[in-house]
């Protein structure tokens, strides 16, 4: 029992040096500084890639039933 709470302590003064060095920050800055990269390059996530291509999708599948009946009704006036 007491080698667990040991280990509890030591795993908690880890996480704490851990929380307060200065590599959380680091992180952090990094991280900011590829976002603002990514935004200036005007990348998009892969969730937006992802919606605007099935928008994509949805209009061509309107076009191509559009084109159908145009040519539907262009046939129709060549009859009479």
């Amino acid at each position: 029992m007491n080698n667990k709470q040991t280990l509890i302590d030591l795993s908690n003064k880890i996480k704490e040096i851990l929380n307060s060095s200065p590599l959380t920050d680091l992180d952090k800055n990094i991280h900011a500084l590829i976002q603002g990269t990514f935004t200036k390059m005007e990348l998009i996530s892969r969730e937006e890639f992802d919606v605007q291509a099935e928008v994509l999708r949805n209009t061509r599948e309107k076009l191509s039933i559009l084109e159908a009946k145009l040519i539907e009704l262009e046939n129709q006036l060549k009859q009479k």
